[in-house]
């Protein structure tokens, strides 16, 4: 065997023959399926998950709902009304299987975590680093006045969701994160290829609260019709945080002819811009849309007086929130991942 590597040519036919591996690999080699959207039955099952509650003897829970793996094609055709450049072009786009919550996290959830486990703590040395950090009290009420009890939790941070998914999941044993983009409108379109999951803008009053028939309000979760899936306020209600940062021009960066799989731009330390999806209570119906992207930007801290700005809470986005999934496996990307924002973060 030495003296066989010991010939140039021994070296092209190895090296030449761990080429053709590699381009057998699952990834690079799956083709796009003649037909999308194309959605594999679901072997995993739903699940409520418990929690000690903010007072004596009390308990919150929430569920989780399976989300099948398949593949589609993530974006909008160019002739969606109210489409933006930002959701094209369309790309075939593999999803894994996962769990999502069936509503939008609430402030009896959110509670247990920002009120209940104290103020913001600092590692108390290099081996504490890895101490989950939690937000001192808002600078206003957090619910500007929009309502508590049921009600989804709102002006959280992208840094403060993804805080809150890390003690969630030290709490419970489970690797609780903020969906991709992909992964969430997967889940948001569940099978369908409509604007909306249910088809066009003339049913939205039944799904969704929006600019139409909020009274420019956010309501309580799980009021109006679930999508296809068991998934309540997909559409408006409140926007929800994605895990990716915003680039407008991300979906051309993808291959239109072979899948991309599991794609999802991981963020940084940087504060702006990220993902929010599915329009909110003050948004037009067109906002409201499947494949409808949101970024956010420095507006929505720009009440904010103190000086660093807080990275916990919003004050001029009392419109975004977030819901949990948890993957059935997760991509080695995504793997303990943690927010890297830091009070010094632009």
């Amino acid at each position: 065997m030495k003296r066989l590597f010991h010939h140039p040519l021994s070296w092209s036919l190895f090296f030449s023959g761990l080429a053709a591996l590699c381009l057998l690999a699952p990834a690079s080699a799956e083709k796009v399926p003649d037909k999308l959207p194309k959605v594999e039955p679901p072997k995993h099952k739903g699940y409520t998950e418990t929690l000690p509650g903010t007072s004596p003897g009390t308990k919150i829970k929430f569920d989780m709902v399976p989300i099948p793996g398949g593949h589609y094609l993530m974006g909008s055709p160019k002739s969606e009304k109210g489409r933006r450049d930002d959701e094209g072009a369309q790309h075939p786009v593999a999803v894994r299987p996962f769990w999502m919550g069936k509503c939008e996290v609430t402030w009896d959830e959110y509670d247990t975590w920002w009120k209940e486990e104290g103020k913001e703590e600092k590692p108390k040395d290099d081996k504490d680093a890895d101490a989950i950090t939690r937000p001192t009290p808002p600078y206003a009420d957090p619910t500007f006045g929009l309502g508590h009890e049921g009600q989804p939790a709102l002006c959280m941070t992208h840094h403060a969701a993804l805080e809150y998914c890390r003690w969630l999941s030290k709490k419970t044993g489970k690797a609780y994160r903020l969906p991709t983009e992909a992964e969430w409108e997967w889940a948001c379109r569940a099978g369908t290829t409509t604007p909306y999951s249910f088809g066009d803008e003339s049913k939205l009053g039944e799904y969704a609260w929006f600019a139409g028939n909020s009274e420019e309000l956010p309501h309580k979760v799980g009021e109006k019709k679930p999508n296809p899936w068991g998934l309540y306020d997909m559409h408006g209600n409140i926007a929800e945080w994605c895990l990716d940062h915003y680039q407008k021009d991300y979906y051309a960066t993808f291959p239109t002819d072979k899948l991309t799989i599991q794609p999802v731009l991981l963020p940084t330390e940087k504060r702006f811009a990220h993902v929010a999806r599915g329009g909110s209570w003050n948004d037009p119906a067109a906002e409201c849309r499947s494949a409808a992207r949101r970024s956010s930007n420095k507006e929505w801290i720009k009440l904010d007086p103190q000086r660093p700005q807080s990275i916990w809470w919003l004050t001029s986005a009392e419109f975004v929130g977030f819901r949990l999934v948890v993957a059935v496996d997760e991509q080695a990307n995504l793997k303990n991942l943690r927010s890297k924002v830091t009070k010094q973060s632009k």
